[in-house]
């Protein structure tokens, strides 16, 4: 191979190279996340709060515990006071059950003198009993119809009085039994509860300090799917569309570019003067509108990396 030959063969292979390092995009912006900063909803020392920046947490994870060890007791000693008034009502059946008995008795005997009455009666009318007899039958009988009812009437008084007792010890009992729900809802709060799932940013506090309500305790962000906020003139608005499918790129540090697919998702409708830290594609332009691209992240993407945007599948060397 000669020497002019050489030099063809390593311009033909650079000049690839040369192509995609000119890398022509509309616009460029910043990689960003939806955080949540997660606080403490209770007062109290950090019982334990094992979580480490970096950590891929799950939804509805326990991922802490605060000391709630006086509310605890709190709700021990309102336990404690139910349990008092329950001992305090009274159950109506025994005494009630005891009465019936009596007027079951009572009915017995009734039914026993007044088959005596009509014997009685019989043997009057064979002038074998006394009139005297007869009416001390029907006097019995009376006497026992009237203690009958006077049995009746107790049952429905005791149960009328047992009632009104056993209501006013509910009344009392019905508000504590609302104030243990109210502690065992403080007590549920002392549990540290992962909102999303995602991967733990920063970590604000550790475990043994004390904390209080609505203190930072970590910020977290789901980085499966990360938004890349850039930047447009508005003569590229026409060129957006929400849904819309565009190319990303990012310097992979060796001169070269990572492609991704992103998907539009947002569009400002309203224009914002061009930030200092991006370069939009017509540098004269004063006024551009925010838009937003979610990329699937395959790990390597970051919160605060640079990106740049291409509207249009063309290749990129134009």
């Amino acid at each position: 191979m000669t020497k002019f030959s050489a030099i063809i063969l390593v311009l033909a292979l650079a000049a690839p190279s040369c192509n995609r390092h000119a890398l022509k995009t509309d616009a460029s912006g910043v990689f960003e996340s939806d955080e949540v900063i997660v606080s403490a909803e209770e007062s109290g020392q950090l019982l334990s709060f094992p979580i480490q920046e970096g950590d891929s947490l799950r939804k509805g994870a326990i991922i802490g515990q605060i000391d709630m060890s006086n509310t605890i007791l709190q709700k021990q000693q309102v336990e404690a006071t139910i349990r008092a008034l329950r001992e305090k009502t009274t159950d109506p059946l025994p005494e009630i059950e005891l009465v019936r008995k009596q007027v079951a008795v009572q009915q017995s005997q009734l039914a026993q003198q007044i088959m005596e009455r009509a014997r009685t009666q019989r043997l009057l009318k064979g002038d074998a009993a006394t009139q005297k007899q007869l009416d001390d039958q029907d006097a019995g009988i009376d006497q026992l119809q009237k203690q009958i009812a006077v049995s009746r009437q107790q049952i429905a008084l005791d149960q009328s009085t047992i009632h009104t007792e056993n209501s006013t010890i509910s009344s009392e009992h019905y508000p504590l039994e609302k104030s243990v729900a109210q502690i065992q809802d403080v007590i549920n709060k002392g549990q540290i509860i992962n909102p999303i799932g995602g991967t733990v940013l920063t970590k604000y506090a550790l475990e043994g300090e004390m904390t209080a309500i609505g203190k930072a305790l970590y910020k977290i962000a789901n980085l499966d799917t990360i938004t890349l906020r850039a930047y447009i003139t508005g003569s590229q608005l026409t060129a957006l569309k929400l849904g819309q499918t565009v190319e990303v790129f990012i310097d992979d540090g060796t001169k070269k570019y990572t492609e991704y697919h992103g998907q539009v998702s947002w569009i400002s409708d309203k224009s914002e003067f061009t930030p200092k830290t991006i370069e939009t594609k017509e540098e004269r332009a004063n006024l551009v509108y925010a838009v937003k691209i979610r990329v699937k992240n395959d790990g390597y993407l970051k919160i605060g990396m640079y990106g740049e945007v291409k509207f249009s599948s063309d290749d990129h060397s134009k």
